[in-house]
């Protein structure tokens, strides 16, 4: 094995291992006590190993001075963020399809006049065209003359124009029968994973700037879900989108030892922004009185922690509940369940609409 296979092997041993804290090194036992040894540490959050999480992190980061690309900042998480970036002290290039008034605000505010401040730019993409992303890429160096953050969170949550339960072809539908693809995953899943390489591509070959390296890192920061660890019969596309994105994460952990390029990634919870609150269909599982919704501004300040924070190694997710932070473990996860703001008050109504649906008449059937 050469010196540098040898250094990636106990790169990522060490990562796994702060995932996975110090019992998974313990061989397994049989018998009564072992089942509940492994009950009681299901029932709270799996404590890392700290020091193996320190050797495989990088050094603390500073996002003051830096810029960064957002993507579906035009509104919610992915706006927050934006915000609390510009509040730190760096660029930020907004790429979205609109502008709402908050975040028009922002390009106000932070209009490059006064030289004290940090700008913020417009570039209206679609992320589902993959020349729209390499302009976007080509915008901010333009604009700001660097790139260092990227942050691919524009998402959809199931709508029905994109909907497993209303298959293309149908009136509600926006996916053409024809179209070899579901808008969703385009957005969800296709959109950041070619992000991504279009981002490690400038960060190795930069347009302007110095080439990264561990000595000058680059982050890579994603928005997956609780739903990455969990399953719904009403939204199985938008399920399977953030489990891809969690597998995706983890894999390119390696990248920030060798390379300097560091991929992270939050999960949230139920998060009070447009994804819900403008699509009606999705509310009927909300009780407007009972919810214990997450801030947009904690899932902001969690992929911040993301970014800057030492403690926070390549590879790790960060699920965002109610007033709380925790890693979730790639092995052996107690899951997001019992914790403040996770579920929905109704979220079986959903199920029973979907039954409802196949009910139908020629339920699929159109254009097959």
């Amino acid at each position: 094995m050469s010196s540098s296979e040898q250094r990636r092997s106990s790169v990522f041993g060490k990562i796994l291992h702060a995932f996975k804290g110090p019992e998974s090194d313990k061989p397994a036992s049989s018998g009564q006590g072992s089942q509940t040894k492994t009950a009681a540490s299901a029932s709270k959050p799996v404590e890392t190993d700290k020091k193996a999480t320190a050797e495989a992190s990088a050094i603390a980061y500073d996002v003051k001075g830096k810029t960064a690309i957002v993507t579906g900042a035009g509104s919610g998480i992915n706006h927050r963020f934006a915000k609390l970036l510009l509040s730190k002290g760096c660029n930020v290039l907004i790429a979205d399809l609109a502008l709402r008034p908050e975040a028009q605000e922002l390009i106000d505010e932070y209009n490059g006049t006064d030289e004290s401040k940090p700008r913020a730019a417009f570039a209206k993409t679609d992320v589902t065209i993959w020349a729209e992303l390499s302009a976007m890429f080509h915008a901010c160096y333009s604009t700001f003359g660097a790139l260092d953050i990227v942050c691919p969170g524009a998402g959809v949550f199931e709508p029905h124009w994109s909907n497993f339960w209303h298959p293309p072809g149908s009136t509600e539908s926006k996916d053409p029968i024809d179209g070899n693809t579901y808008k969703l995953f385009d957005i969800n899943v296709t959109h950041p994973v070619r992000a991504t390489q279009i981002a490690i591509a400038e960060f190795l070959n930069p347009s302007k700037g110095e080439k990264v390296s561990v000595e000058n890192p680059k982050q890579i920061v994603f928005i997956s879900s609780i739903a990455g660890q969990v399953f719904s019969l009403s939204t199985p596309m938008y399920i399977a989108s953030k489990h891809a994105i969690n597998g995706f994460i983890r894999s390119l952990a390696p990248l920030e030892t060798e390379l300097g390029i560091k991929c992270t990634g939050v999960a949230p919870g139920i998060v009070k922004t447009p994804l819900w609150t403008d699509h009606p269909e999705k509310m009927i599982m909300v009780d407007e009185e009972k919810e214990e919704w997450v801030t947009p501004e904690e899932v902001a300040e969690a992929m911040l922690k993301c970014v800057e924070s030492p403690d926070v190694p390549a590879g790790t997710i960060l699920e965002v509940g109610q007033g709380y932070t925790r890693k979730v473990e790639p092995f052996n996860d107690p899951g997001p369940m019992g914790r403040r703001g996770i579920k929905t008050s109704h979220a079986e109504v959903k199920s029973k609409e979907v039954f409802e649906w196949l009910a139908e008449d020629g339920w699929g059937k159109k254009g097959l």
